[in-house]
């Protein structure tokens, strides 16, 4: 048994859904996961990762864990005790996603801080791991989705600055290779942490003429300052996670912009682009 936390997001939705599709056994977990979240045959529980006595039950009889780090509440999440809980069930692997910024920005309490201390707690488990740290998503463009539905316009600030984001079903595809591997070296992946990117430095400009294309429409593209941008982000981030998001957005390190060759090296293919996601999810923006 493979327990999925977050299955109802944009990585844990795909991750489910391959994991099905390959035969394995997988109990699907999320705060508000219905029967209509998840494939045909796959148990679905609900369940916060803020409370790991509510995983607790999950972990009886399964082998391995997608650990989701927790997003905007990773700073509630006890790592410690859930991870002691899905070792006592008998859970012998984990696979955490994480988060690039826990290298690139430790010094940001959201991206850097809490992302480590979970790393180090699943380092700490004793069970065999393999870290996941992603950059920024593809799916971050559904932000967009609602102004180009309506006027056919996107606002987004540093049109011109790239970064090499990936598409959420590849991380999905890399954590079920792993997730699937047997023995004490996993495949060669225990003990292993993996930056996923995407296959080369897109902007927000670039993007935009993307989903165009995927809509066979013109789409605009207008530049936000970045007081503009502050403002609408801090609607739905607290400061400190939006100054960091911006930072990273409008100055990237020259990590925040190396294409890794992660993704590649375990799925023995090129990482999608993201002209590929947008024309896959083209109907989100019509």
């Amino acid at each position: 048994m493979i327990i999925v936390t977050g299955a109802t997001g944009n990585v844990g939705r795909p991750l489910v859904g391959i994991l099905a599709a390959a035969g394995e056994a997988v109990t699907a977990t999320s705060r508000g996961i219905t029967v209509t979240d998840v494939p045909r045959g796959v148990r679905h529980r609900q369940a916060d990762l803020t409370d790991a006595e509510s995983l607790r039950p999950l972990f009886d009889g399964a082998e391995a864990l997608f650990l989701q780090n927790g997003g905007a509440s990773a700073h509630l999440i006890d790592p410690h005790g859930m991870l002691d809980a899905a070792k006592t069930g008998g859970v012998e692997r984990v696979v955490l996603l994480s988060s690039q910024g826990v290298a690139t920005r430790p010094e940001s309490p959201s991206h850097g801080q809490v992302g480590h201390a979970i790393e180090e707690a699943v380092r700490q488990s004793g069970l065999h791991w393999t870290i996941l740290r992603p950059g920024g998503f593809h799916s971050n463009a559904y932000a967009w989705a609602e102004p180009v539905r309506a006027h056919r316009t996107v606002a987004a600030p540093f049109g011109d600055v790239g970064l090499p984001t990936v598409d959420p079903a590849d991380i999905a595809e890399v954590a079920a290779v792993i997730l699937r591997q047997t023995g004490d070296g996993a495949g060669g992946h225990a003990g292993r942490t993996y930056e996923l990117t995407g296959p080369a430095l897109v902007t927000p400009r670039r993007q935009t003429q993307a989903i165009a294309e995927a809509l066979g429409e013109p789409v605009a593209f207008t530049e936000l300052t970045r007081e503009e941008a502050a403002a609408r982000f801090l609607r739905f981030m607290p400061e400190p996670v939006v100054e960091t998001t911006l930072s990273i957005l409008g100055e990237p390190t020259p990590a925040e912009q190396r294409v890794s060759p992660d993704v590649e090296h375990v799925l023995g293919r090129a990482p999608r682009h993201f002209a590929d996601w947008a024309a896959r999810n083209a109907a989100a923006f019509r």
